[in-house]
C-alpha cells in the first residue's frame, strides 16, 4: 500500500474488486463471529474495523471500508485509515482553535499597530500560536507512525477476507 504523500495523516486506498459488492459486506459481516482479533461493524454500505479496547491505544487507527457496486460483478472499494472519531474531532477541532488565536492575534497586533501602540506581545503570541500548529502536526505524524504496524495488521485482514472469498487483488476488472 504505497503512500505517495508523506503529508497525509489519515491514508487512503481505492481497489476495483471482481466480486459483487453484497457478498463482500456478507463476508465482512460474518467475519464479526469467526474472530475475535478486531471488532468488525457494517451500516449499509460501509464497514468499520478497529482493534478490541484492551489492545486500543490513544492513536490506535481504525479502518473505515465502502464497498459499492460498479457492475453485477465487480464492486469498488474506498479504504481510510484514521484515528478514533473522536480523537479525530478533538485533533481537528485544536487546530482550529489554534488557527482562531492566530486570527485574533493578528487582528489584535493590526489595530495595534494602526493605532501607532506596541504590538510585540500580539507578534509574539501569533509566533506561539504557529510553534503549537506545528506541534500538532508533528503528534500526528508520530500517532501515525506508532500506529503503523496496526495499520498494516488491519489492511492484511482486510487483504485475508478478500482473498477468502475469492477476490483476485491482481487482477483488474
Amino acid at each position: 500500500m504505497p503512500v505517495t504523500n508523506e503529508v497525509v495523516l489519515r491514508p487512503r486506498f481505492k481497489m476495483e474488486l471482481n466480486q459483487n459488492n453484497e457478498t463482500l459486506l456478507k463476508a465482512f459481516e460474518d467475519a464479526k463471529t469467526t474472530q475475535n482479533e478486531f471488532i468488525v461493524s457494517r451500516i449499509d454500505d460501509h464497514v468499520f474495523i478497529k482493534l478490541p479496547k484492551q489492545k486500543q491505544q490513544f492513536w490506535s487507527p481504525q479502518l473505515h471500508l465502502e464497498i459499492n457496486e460498479a457492475d453485477n460483478n465487480f464492486s469498488t472499494l474506498h479504504g481510510l485509515f484514521g484515528p478514533n472519531p473522536t480523537v479525530w474531532t478533538m485533533f481537528m477541532f485544536l487546530h482550529f482553535m489554534v488557527a482562531g488565536l492566530f486570527i485574533a492575534f493578528g487582528i489584535w497586533a493590526y489595530t495595534n499597530w494602526n493605532l501607532k501602540h506596541d504590538y510585540a506581545i500580539q507578534l509574539s503570541l501569533m509566533f506561539l500560536m504557529v510553534i503549537v500548529w506545528f506541534a500538532l502536526y508533528f503528534a500526528g505524524s508520530i500517532g501515525k507512525a506508532s500506529s503503523k504496524n496496526e495499520i498494516h495488521d488491519l489492511f492484511d485482514f482486510m487483504v485475508g477476507i478478500l482473498e477468502e472469498n475469492g477476490v483476485d487483488l491482481n487482477e483488474k476488472p
